[in-house]
Order: structure tokens, then sequence, then C-alpha cells
């Protein structure tokens, strides 16, 4: 077998397109929207390669027509969570041992599909399913899964490159092992990019996986399932299932080859999760690796010499695009007193001209949320708010569910920092924003600091170097994304590794080579070239004169 050194292409950022009027990637988009809803898809599992239909299907509707049908998905149950985990064991070894440039060289393909003859269709199948406007499913369902294929196969050869040093005699060397069992990839419905990398990353490294996709991901979830089995995927490394999330957890967390979890999602599931593995800790060949980026309540703090214009465009980008449903949105704002009416009279603006509607409709910044649950959830905390003489509501707090889960972008004013909606994840398009005494600014971080259990992203606006470095140490740990005059949102792979600490995760950040060492096990090997054969090391020697016998040490 012919072998060598292999280099994996240095990656590049994919570049976003514009889809301004009359370029070709809006054509295409505006065409592939089109025939996706003329189309009812019917929608499969997949499990070992086979397409399995259960006849017990789930409709999907767009979020902003709920009245419109895209298409059906099976939904499985028990029988086939055991089906896919078999699926996935009898597909390790081979796949485990496929040499690593064969693996690498499936999700570069992926890349390029994506790039290109995919590119449209998953952003359509985004734009449909998610309810996401086409610049959120460009740098999402497309740049950032494209970037996630290709530096993720860059880290996984820097990772291999990674070797210990060799002293005369011996050659040391480390390998780095899949998993021992299978990995259970758990993602969520805000970005397809997510729900692609969560089980090509383990997939990579030479794991098998069992995928569940949440329910509003699915319809954009068969269209990644598709490009992975034209890239090469082979058949079982990943397996993708239907199945209420329960059902699926009693089985894989009391499985013995169960090896480890890749989680986007709720705090309080993935810390479900986690009490599950402990009490199940017993039962496993291996202590499973637990991976998980959760919630947030992410913030923006503006320091009295922050320039207002930037300050208030933050937080309506920030906080509205892709109608909050961002783990790293901007969620709570604490505004100086000094700029308040200016920042103030800057986001009346932006809202008073944003328009929400259909993602069909691009001039639309805004659309719905992602099922009526979400809907009922903002609805009561904006009517709450509405009846709460404590606060007042300056933009928004109109919300719509006739034809799609509207919910309008709302800026809600406390005059006290834990005011519920200061305090609890609301993950739509609404935002509390608390004025503060510009004089106060030190004390105002140790509020930012105590006011959640999450730190994932945080921003800091200022002028004054002074305030920002203050900010960045007595916030150190209320961010695992911190950053400094410009939103909380829009990590990029392979620039900004994405993930937070405390109530929000694992921290193992995505799109980082950080987080694909997770998904190895390495193997540390030396060998000895000539070995010696006799056990007596020079120190045991005895110099002419010497009596051992009279210190003691010379008899039994």
């Amino acid at each position: 077998m012919a072998t060598g050194f292999f280099n994996v292409p240095p990656p590049i950022n994919e570049p976003v397109k514009a889809y301004a009027p009359g370029s070709p990637e809006r054509i295409e988009l505006i065409k592939t929207l089109k025939e996706l809803k003329q189309l009812e898809r019917d929608i499969p599992m997949y499990i070992g390669g086979q397409q399995v239909r259960t006849g017990n299907t789930q409709r999907i509707s767009p979020p902003h027509d709920h009245q419109h049908t895209l298409g059906h998905f099976h939904e499985g149950d028990a029988s086939h969570v055991h089906q896919a985990i078999e699926a996935a064991l009898a597909a390790r070894t081979q796949w485990a041992e496929l040499p690593w440039e064969h693996r690498a060289a499936i999700f570069l393909k992926a890349a390029d599909l994506l790039a290109g003859p995919y590119r449209a269709r998953m952003n359509a199948a985004t734009m449909l399913g998610q309810s996401k406007n086409a610049y959120q499913a460009e740098i999402d369902a497309a740049c950032e899964l494209i970037d996630f294929f290709r530096f993720n196969a860059y880290f996984m050869q820097e990772i291999y490159r990674q070797q210990p040093e060799s002293m005369p005699g011996m050659w040391n060397r480390l390998e780095q092992r899949p998993l021992e069992g299978f990995v259970f990839a758990l993602t969520p419905f805000n970005f397809t990019s997510i729900a692609g990398n969560l089980p090509t990353s383990v997939a990579m490294m030479g794991n098998t996986v069992v995928w569940k996709p949440a329910y509003t991901q699915i319809y954009s979830a068969q269209v990644l399932m598709e490009l992975f089995q034209e890239a090469g995927v082979p058949d079982g490394v990943i397996n993708l299932i239907y199945v209420d999330g329960p059902v699926a957890g009693d089985i894989i967390f009391s499985h013995p080859d169960f090896a480890g979890i890749h989680f986007t999602g709720s705090t309080g599931v993935f810390q479900n999760i986690w009490k599950t593995i402990g009490q199940n800790i017993h039962q496993y060949r291996s202590y499973p690796r637990i991976v998980g980026e959760t919630g947030g309540k992410d913030f923006i703090l503006a320091h009295h010499s922050a320039h207002p214009r930037q300050v208030a465009t933050a937080i309506t980008r920030g906080a509205f695009e892709y109608q909050g449903q961002k783990c790293s949105a901007a969620s709570r704002v604490y505004i100086p007193s000094n700029i308040w009416d200016e920042v103030k009279g800057y986001l009346q603006a932006d809202l008073k001209s944003i328009k929400m509607g259909d993602v069909e409709d691009f001039s639309n910044f805004v659309n719905a949320v992602i099922s009526e649950v979400s809907f009922d959830k903002l609805a009561k905390y904006i009517d709450a708010a509405k009846a709460d003489e404590s606060v007042e509501i300056i933009a928004g707090g109109g919300h719509d569910k006739s034809k799609g889960y509207f919910i309008e972008p709302t800026i809600i004013v406390t005059k006290d920092p834990k005011y519920v909606t200061m305090c609890d994840e609301l993950f739509g398009p609404v935002i509390t924003l608390y004025v503060y005494d510009s004089q106060e600014f030190e004390k105002i971080l140790d509020v930012v600091d105590g006011t959640s259990p999450y730190a994932l992203t945080g921003a800091i606006f200022s002028q004054d170097r002074y305030a920002i470095d203050l900010a960045s140490k007595k916030l150190v740990h209320a961010a695992g994304n911190f950053y400094i005059n410009d939103k909380p949102t829009g990590a990029v792979v392979g620039q900004q590794p994405f993930g937070g600490a405390r109530a929000s995760g694992t921290n193992d950040k995505a799109g980082s080579m950080l987080n694909l060492l997770r998904w190895v096990s390495p193997r540390a090997i030396k060998e000895t070239f000539v070995p010696p054969v006799d056990f007596r090391y020079p120190f045991m020697g005895v110099e002419t004169g010497e009596d051992l016998n009279a210190t003691g040490q010379g008899g039994f």
C-alpha cells in the first residue's frame, strides 16, 4: 500500500454571497424556493444506509406560514434507536481503520458540493423550514458549514501531526484513536451548520454516530443527509433518526457502548443528560465524552464613552437577527445614563424601519419564531411586561400567530436589573435594557457578572481602554466569547472558536482543534531499538574497598 505525509489544503473562510437584486445567487435561490414549496417531501430516517419509513408521519410547515405543508417525516420508535446503534457499531471498525486522508477527502468534497450545487437547496430548505431570511441562511447553512468541513479537516491533520520527542535509542509515537463505541449527536433547530457539524466532526475523527435532530429542523436535516451520502460517507457511519428525546435517551444512555454525546440545546436537557450518564457510569465500556453548548443570557454593556449609534446598531443586529433565536443573541443590555436618550432614539428609529414577514420577501429583516410553543412563551413574557407598571415597552410588543408565528421585535426598559426578562432565557426577539448611573461603571460590572448563570457571549462598548481592560478582567468568566466594540453574535469558524462555560456548556469550542480532540483517545507508543539484556543498573556496581554490609545494605 502506498503511503505519504499528506497536506490538507489550507482552509479559507467561505465568502458570503450578497444576494443583491439581479445577482445570479438571488435568481437561483428564488427559483429553488419556489420549487421546494411546490413539493411535499416524504422524509425517511436513514439507518445503516437504508431509508426507513414507519408510516407514522408528522407534518412539516414553515413557521411563517403554518397552513402550508412542506412535507412529512416518518417518526421512529425505540426499535429504530436500537437499529441505529447496531448500524453504527457494525460500521465502526472499517470506518476507524480507513486512512485519515480518505475521511478528510469525504468532508472536503462535502464542502465543495455545498459551496456549489447544494448551496441554493440548503439555503432554501433552511429558509422555509426554520424561517431564516436569505442572508441568515447563507451565513449559517452554507458558509459556516462549509467552513466547519474545511477547517475541521485541517485541524484533524494538525492533531495527527503532533508527536512527542524521542531520546537516543528509542522512538516515541502518539496515535489518536477513535472512541470505543458510538457517539450520540443531538442537534438544535436554529443552526443548520450546527446540525451538520455535530455529527460530522465526530465522524471525521473515525467515530460512528447516531444523530437525532430537533423535529423543527428535520426539513433541512434531510438535505444534509443527502449531501453526506453524495460526498461518500459510508453506510452506517452517520445514522439519522427521528425519535422522541426521552425514548432515544433511555436506550442510548444505558448502552454499554455509548462513548459520548455531542450536544447543542437547552441547559435543562443537558444537565439531565449529564445526571443520567453519571447514574449509569458503571455500565459503560469507557467514560463517555460529554460535550455540550447550551443556553445563554448574553449581554451588551456600554461604557459612558461609547458611541450611541454603534451601541444601538449592535443591539438591533445582536438581538433581532434571526428573531433572537441564536444562542449568542443579545438578550440584556446595560446603558449608561449619559448616552441613553441618544441610544433610545436610534433604537426606536431602527425598529420603525424593520419589516417582518415571509422569508420569500427579501426586504424582511425579521421572520417568524420557530414554533407555536416558542410563540406562546414569548407572548406570555411580553403581555406580562405590558401589565407591569415597573417596566416600559419602548418599541414593539405585538404578536400574531394567525398565519405564522410572528413576534414583533420588542424592547423592554426596566428599572430593576434583576427583572425577570433580564434573567430568564427567552430565545426570541425580545431584549431588556437597564439604564445605570454613568458614574457607576464598576458597580454595574458586578451586576452583569452575577445576574445570570449563563456565560456564553457578551460585549463591551467603550472608547476608554482602561474601561475595556477592567471589564475584560472582571467579566473573565461571564462569557466564553467576549466582544469588544462589536455585537455578541457572528462567531466565525477558525477565527472565533465558539462556546461558553458556567451553565452555557463545556466550552469545547466548535470550530477549533479543541473540539476535535474530544472525539479521540490518544495512545502513546514507545519503541526501544536495542533492548537491555541485563537487569542491573550502573548504580548497583561496587567500588573496590566499599563494605556494603557495614551499612546494612548488603544482605537480606
